[in-house]
């Protein structure tokens, strides 16, 4: 099961893509994530952990999947007998970035875990789009230029 949000964002492709690989901002931007700790101190790629904590949820392991600049950041993770991928897709637009969240559920209870969850994946999606939007096109986040 997937379930997705697509969002326009007024900042260029490489500016988001700073924003995505730096999840550790994550909670500055979106009350989606409370807390997000990377496990190990190598720039993100393939096999990097990192524990998120979001509200109402337990703490959780999420391990990177794919990395493809400026294109695509992925990562795993097992909910309640499930493998999760969420996903931030890239792709430029007339008027900066078109960015798509993604939660793929996959494995025997996906369909019962997607129709338990659907509703508050859907709105958290759309919470986090709006916080990366926001962060990118009012420059939050950014390092301040003397």
């Amino acid at each position: 099961m997937r379930i997705d949000n697509t969002i326009e964002i007024e900042a260029p492709v490489d500016r988001v893509w700073e924003l995505t690989l730096d999840v550790e901002s994550w909670p500055h931007h979106t009350p989606t994530m409370t807390m997000i700790t990377r496990l190990d101190s190598s720039p993100l790629a393939v096999g990097s952990e990192v524990r998120i904590k979001q509200p109402a949820q337990r703490a959780r392991v999420w391990t990177v999947a794919a990395v493809e600049p400026g294109k695509l950041f992925a990562w795993t993770a097992r909910v309640m007998g499930t493998t999760m991928t969420g996903a931030h897709a890239l792709a430029p637009s007339p008027t900066g970035t078109t960015q798509t969240l993604t939660i793929d559920i996959k494995g025997p209870l996906s369909r019962s875990v997607g129709a338990l969850l659907r509703r508050s994946i859907s709105k958290a999606l759309a919470t986090e789009n709006r916080g990366f939007k926001e962060a990118a096109e009012n420059h939050i986040g950014e390092p301040t230029k003397s």
